[in-house]
């Protein structure tokens, strides 16, 4: 196997490493100019172990003395010989790790070009889709996108304006997630109303409906729309869109978004097991 060695901070591939991590829009700017995302961890990596998007391996000689990670990298690299791989000096890894005593073992991958431009021409999207509108939290984008996998809705939207899918938080929410789905990013809201074919349905707390109350509806394809944290689903989406609210105690003000789309997408899966 051949390496390459890296031991100081100011080495180029280091620089951008941490560029890729950064927070907001910073971070989402060199994550779309690159094509890239930072995968850090083991899991992330086992995860995507296989597939060419892992173009790059980052590991340590700490890093290759640990069985899982040794496994994880000669594993890719005998189905992808062409991935390069780089040898952290060990004290770089608490320059570049957000993670508590890190394991030595990180990847850069390709993201996909639905990430990355803006669609000019968008074909319909038939089946279930979810649509995340606005939601700024990094945490809950992931937890809803490791939810949508686990429901088999694999069609997610990001509205412009929501954390950005292939950051570092969230893909460590999403806990391997984003290699099931397929994800679109940076869409206005006209964009998406353009290309759906199935009804409308919008987590609001003042919905008209009860989600329990949709069993006939839920057995065919539609498209869950989930609100910003704060300000929830947006008035042009609630236009086109019919309102479920879910029943919670009235001394509650209201769900965690993340929450709620867990209750929507599974009473969708119970209502089509009945």
């Amino acid at each position: 196997m051949k390496t390459e060695i890296i031991s100081s901070k100011e080495n180029g591939l280091f620089k951008e490493l941490r560029l890729l991590q950064a927070t907001g829009s910073k971070g989402q700017k060199a994550r779309i100019a690159s094509g890239q995302a930072l995968l850090e961890g083991i899991h992330l990596v086992q995860t995507w172990v296989g597939d060419p998007a892992l173009t790059t391996l980052l590991t340590s000689a700490v890093g290759l003395k640990n069985p899982e990670i040794a496994q994880a990298v000669y594993s890719h690299l005998e189905i992808c010989p062409e991935t390069r791989v780089c040898e952290l000096d060990p004290a770089l890894w608490d320059l570049l790790s957000e993670l508590v005593n890190a394991p030595h073992i990180a990847g850069l991958l390709s993201l996909p070009q639905s990430c990355i431009n803006p669609p000019q021409s968008i074909p319909t999207l038939a089946g279930d889709v979810l649509i995340l509108d606005r939601v700024q939290d990094a945490g809950n984008v992931g937890s809803i996108l490791r939810t949508a996998a686990a429901a088999g809705f694999t069609q997610v939207i990001a509205v412009s304006g929501c954390a950005h899918l292939w950051s570092s938080k969230v893909l460590r929410a999403g806990m391997g997630a984003h290699r099931l789905l397929d994800l679109y990013e940076g869409w206005s809201t006209q964009q998406v109303l353009s290309v759906l074919i199935v009804p409308l349905l919008a987590a609001a707390a003042d919905g008209s409906s009860e989600i329990y109350d949709l069993s006939k509806e839920l057995r065919y394809p539609v498209a869950w729309i989930m609100g910003s944290e704060g300000q929830g689903v947006s008035e042009e989406f609630l236009a086109q869109a019919k309102r479920v609210s879910i029943p919670i105690d009235p001394r509650v003000e209201s769900l965690n978004v993340s929450t709620a789309a867990a209750i929507c997408l599974f009473e969708t899966v119970r209502a089509r097991r009945a």
